[in-house]
């Protein structure tokens, strides 16, 4: 039986929020959200962006996958057409999660496609979070405020992402491999 994106996601909001001992007022004023927006969120309706899902998750301290819980298979093949994509609102930016960590570990796979001039944005993850970027296609400029770095093809930059930061495509689409490793 297969279920809905909005199933899955209202399933880890109401398991995760009941772990931490939050009320739906009190996620929802961490998160920025209104308490009605995140209600409808935990009933599986609305469509939810990527912008208002990483609120969630950072309020909740758990990595962005914890909201697509589904289990895990020995093997996993996506191919570069397959996925679902999350995009952004606000920035040329969506993510595709490739692989999700296995419970014993807090690990998530990301491809980013980025357009240019658009800027993402990014709140600090958890704690301890490190970002591993590789570019695969286009010119880059991502990292932590006050260290950010321009990267080519093949280049890889490794910073923490528990402070700000963000993705930028400087003059054509860009192709990113984005592992986010989160502590336990």
């Amino acid at each position: 039986m297969t279920v809905s994106p909005n199933n899955l996601i209202a399933r880890a909001i109401s398991r995760e929020r009941e772990a931490a001992g939050l009320s739906l007022s009190a996620l929802a004023a961490r998160a920025g959200l209104a308490k009605s927006t995140l209600s409808q969120l935990e009933a599986g309706k609305g469509n939810p962006n990527v912008e208002t899902l990483w609120a969630i998750a950072t309020a909740l301290e758990i990595p962005f996958s914890a909201l697509f819980e589904t289990a895990s298979e020995t093997r996993a093949l996506v191919r570069a057409t397959e996925g679902t994509a999350l995009s952004s609102d606000s920035a040329g930016f969506s993510a595709v999660l490739l692989d999700k960590s296995s419970p014993d570990r807090r690990r998530d796979l990301y491809r980013l496609r980025l357009q240019p001039g658009a800027v993402r944005h990014a709140a600090a993850h958890p704690r301890g979070t490190v970002e591993h970027a590789l570019v695969i296609t286009g010119r880059v400029r991502l990292g932590p405020e006050g260290a950010l770095e321009d990267l080519g093809p093949g280049d890889y930059y490794r910073f923490m992402g528990d402070l700000p930061h963000s993705y930028m495509a400087l003059d054509a689409p860009a192709l990113v491999a984005l592992v986010m490793d989160v502590p336990r």
